[in-house]
């Protein structure tokens, strides 16, 4: 997951003339091997690492927006001053170093050690007690943020899982590749839970929620009272009642056990058929492709995702797949598996050991309904994530928000908006009161191919590309009513950058 690359610029123990660093400036350079970005904002000057702590991204890469920095790979954003992970899907701060001025020159020299935590008192207008319900993205990003802020209230995360918090898009990407060994997979080891004091529950499914009590009910009877609990129960894959489809070899990808039980399927197979054309369908037809199976898709589409991408977009992604030997049937659906042989209603029979099922998912919405909470395809929440019973918090998969410039009600199926939700709900219970404003973003792997995708398109009239897709060098922005509501791009990441931050209102530099 991390970047091997070597360090860029120049050598800043051996020092730069002042006149290089103007005040809001900053420059890539390096210390020895460690990759370096020196910044100087209200005359003081600043020096953090250069690589991203999610999967090592080149920050000299990325985009400066007032005194932080964001990563060109996956939007990560940082502290210029301070090295902080500001925004998921990084958590870990960058390394700092000790910065001098010597006449006309300024040199980097030791690294400074990590700032001491901050504590966060309880108190009347901060909860002595969060539970959260779920051990997603949003869930595991909420409990990182409270303890980052120093919040030293009880802290319980009650997941039905039989995993740790794990990075899910690797589940369909290089770990089910087989390229990304399985000490990557969770997202923090168990003494970072121990160490901070989370209380996570695994196989811990919640019965039900007593607003009125402050309660959160597990299936065990074990109740877990809180002062504010964050619902992050995510959403579950979408199960055909096709014919067949209940047998053991038909597969869906949500969790850590459902990759490896795929991955385990492929050791005696020779051939797979996944049933939808989707990001994560064709990610595990990729991923399948390099490890040797012959792989088949099934879809209802003409065009693999062209109502997200756009038919141009689609039709390459096509040839890509098809280029590494995926074979599509494309306009059909699957009417019957008896273990072996699928049959398609074109007619079409294919031979295949296993199926992979990836046409979507729907959110796990039932908790919060039966606790009373307002529910319409999804649980509505305000532009804080606050659901209609004060006190409880809902972010992720499940929470339908008031889109910030729109106003209409969105929700957004992206792990990093997971994430960044959490985080934002962490901040609302403790009294921050901060609106949802950051654009969703995604991006999706196929083989060498990286698309990223910034903003929520609801429904675009027209899809305009810039640049030449063939060539894999283009962004596609989508519009409705000549307004850009998102943008997908390949090899343009700088590009991506600087959308996000128009959707998002802020100026960017360099």
């Amino acid at each position: 997951m991390a970047a091997n690359t070597k360090p860029i610029g120049p050598d800043l123990a051996a020092g730069l003339p002042l006149d290089q660093l103007p005040i809001g400036g900053w420059i890539a350079g390096h210390v020895g091997d460690d990759a370096v970005l020196l910044s100087r904002f209200d005359g003081e000057f600043s020096a953090i690492g250069g690589a991203c702590t999610h999967y090592g991204g080149p920050l000299a890469e990325g985009l400066v927006v007032g005194d932080t920095v964001r990563c060109p790979w996956h939007h990560a954003c940082f502290s210029l001053r301070t090295g902080e992970a500001l925004t998921a899907p990084a958590f870990d701060r960058l390394k700092r170093w000790a910065v001098e001025v010597e006449g006309a020159a300024v040199f980097v020299r030791g690294k400074l050690d990590a700032p001491a935590p901050k504590t966060v008192a309880a108190g009347a207008d901060r909860p002595s007690r969060v539970v959260i319900v779920g051990g997603g993205a949003a869930g595991f990003a909420a409990a990182e943020m409270l303890r980052r802020r120093g919040y030293g209230g009880a802290l319980a995360m009650l997941s039905a899982d039989d995993s740790a918090p794990c990075d899910r898009p690797n589940l369909s990407k290089d770990y089910l590749a087989g390229t990304a060994p399985e000490a990557w997979i969770p997202l923090k080891g168990e003494d970072f839970y121990r160490d901070n004091a989370i209380d996570l529950r695994l196989g811990a499914a919640v019965a039900r929620i007593d607003t009125q009590a402050q309660a959160a009910v597990a299936a065990s009877g074990e109740r877990f009272d809180y002062d504010a609990l964050l619902l992050a129960t995510g959403a579950e894959p979408v199960r055909l009642d096709t014919p067949g489809f209940e047998r053991p070899n038909v597969h869906t990808l949500r969790s850590f056990s459902d990759s490896r039980a795929i991955i385990a399927a492929t050791e005696a197979a020779r051939a797979v058929a996944v049933i939808g054309a989707s990001f994560i369908g064709l990610e595990v037809a990729a991923s399948l492709r390099s490890r040797g199976l012959e792989v088949h898709v099934v879809a209802p589409d003409a065009v693999p995702m062209a109502r997200v991408l756009g038919e141009e977009l689609g039709r390459h992604i096509r040839a890509l797949h098809e280029g590494k030997g995926v074979v599509f049937h494309l306009g059909q659906t699957a009417t019957s598996y008896s273990g072996r042989t699928l049959q398609l209603s074109g007619g079409e029979a294919i031979e295949v050991d296993f199926l992979v099922v990836g046409v979507g998912v729907r959110p796990r919405v039932e908790l919060a309904q039966a606790a009373g909470l307002a529910v319409d395809k999804g649980v509505l929440v305000d532009a804080f994530l606050e659901t209609s019973v004060p006190g409880i918090f809902a972010a992720g998969d499940i929470a339908r928000y008031p889109h910030p410039r729109t106003g209409e009600r969105i929700r957004v199926e992206h792990w990093v908006a997971a994430e960044r939700q959490g985080q934002l709900a962490a901040g609302n219970m403790l009294g921050d009161r901060q609106p949802m404003t950051a654009a969703p973003f995604f991006w999706s792997n196929h083989y060498d191919l990286a698309i990223r995708y910034v903003g929520h398109a609801s429904e675009p009239e027209d899809a305009v590309v810039e640049g030449s897709i063939e060539a894999e060098d283009a962004t596609v922005r989508f519009l409705r009513a000549n307004q850009l509501q998102a943008a997908a791009s390949l090899g343009r990441d700088h590009q991506n950058l600087e959308i996000a931050a128009a959707l998002e209102g802020e100026g960017a530099q360099g």
